[in-house]
């Protein structure tokens, strides 16, 4: 993308009244960016839910002055700009509607062909939840995952801290721009996060810094990654919003369970609870669940991969239900096997990883089964 380009995107990111879907739609109807100022008024509101109000102020000169100093300011400071539809935009964030059409970088993210996850919760983690969250990544390492977060307070430091001790790359979704740390006590840590991989944002270094901004980052955290992991959460919490932003791009969804009496495990209990998120007992759930595959099939065990089947195995209960269902109906999806042997899907997926390691079935790409 040329310089002339990005002060065109830039622009049109500027307008108030027009968003990343809004601009997208613009966008695709025109042909670029800059076919969208060189529209005529009177095109561009009949393209259907283009109103008056929505292209108010985009012929204003002031967001082309602002989108210069802004380019100004990403290069002094060796930021990349990634556009919506070039090649170094990640690509599961283009499957979201309302991803941003500029999205800013800095550090050394190198996005290929390695899983990528969310780790979220509550900033008043619990020993527990640090526990557990510590495990989880140093367990997930041997996959060799990104992990995304807020770099806030409590779980996205701890997720993040973790993958850097672990080797692992760490991308920090922020709510301003790259201008600036928030919170300033974490700017300790952005040389090793920027070593490790980096940070996402879609704010300019002239935006206001504002609670609203949270909400609005969160779209990121979840766009980016296969899989959303709250490992706490109290009854609300921006944490919950990012679970269902994930969910309403249709990512996989985990939780953490606790204590009914415990204040920061009510949202992920919820979650489970409204079938919002698998149950989350051990680290190896995410992998399995996400059929996730050892390069190494001796590498931690091979970590239940490549089972062969076992002679004369015994089967018992549900194990019977599922294997009799698949050996007749061939592979199925965990949500169809859930429903068609009335099992419920959190208790499922303990059963049929049971079943992996017995030897009598197998996953397979697209959270399919089949027996061995």
């Amino acid at each position: 993308m040329t310089d002339q380009q990005l002060i065109f995107a830039l622009a049109l990111q500027h307008v108030p009244k027009i968003g990343a879907t809004t601009a997208k739609k613009l966008i695709n109807h025109c042909g670029s960016a800059e076919a969208v100022f060189n529209e005529k008024r009177s095109n561009l509101l009949k393209i259907d839910g283009i109103g008056t109000i929505t292209i108010e102020g985009l012929f204003d000169k002031t967001h082309f002055e602002e989108a210069e100093n802004e380019l100004r300011f990403i290069k002094d400071n060796n930021i990349l700009a990634h556009y919506f539809t070039e090649d170094t935009y990640p690509e599961k964030l283009k499957h979201c509607i309302d991803g941003p059409i500029v999205l800013f970088q800095s550090g050394n993210i190198n996005i290929k062909s390695q899983p990528i996850i969310s780790i979220v919760g509550t900033r008043k983690i619990t020993t527990s939840g640090i526990a557990f969250c510590e495990k989880l990544v140093e367990s997930l390492a041997v996959y060799n995952p990104i992990i995304v977060s807020g770099f806030a307070y409590g779980t996205d430091i701890t997720a993040q801290k973790a993958a850097v001790k672990h080797n692992l790359q760490t991308i920090g979704c922020l709510a301003h721009g790259l201008n600036q740390i928030y919170p300033k006590v974490h700017e300790k840590y952005v040389a090793d996060l920027e070593k490790h991989g980096g940070f996402f944002t879609d704010f300019w270094s002239t935006d206001v810094f504002d609670r609203n901004n949270f909400l609005k980052r969160n779209r990121i955290i979840a766009g980016l990654s296969e899989a959303t992991i709250v490992i706490e959460s109290a009854e609300k919490g921006g944490s919950l919003v990012t679970a269902d932003i994930a969910n309403s791009y249709n990512r996989e969804v985990f939780a953490v369970p606790g204590r009914t009496t415990d204040s920061q495990s009510i949202g992920c209990n919820n979650l489970i609870k409204f079938q919002k998120a698998h149950l989350l007992s051990d680290p190896l759930d995410v992998p399995y669940l996400l059929n996730w595959q050892l390069e190494d099939a001796s590498s931690a065990s091979a970590s239940k991969k490549h089972v062969q089947k076992q002679l004369f195995v015994e089967l018992e209960g549900d194990e019977k239900v599922i294997y009799n269902f698949l050996e007749v109906n061939g592979k199925e999806l965990l949500d169809v096997i859930a429903i068609q042997c009335n099992i419920p899907t959190y208790k499922l997926a303990g059963i049929l990883l049971t079943m992996e390691l017995k030897g009598v079935i197998r996953p397979l790409p697209g959270k399919l089964f089949e027996v061995i």
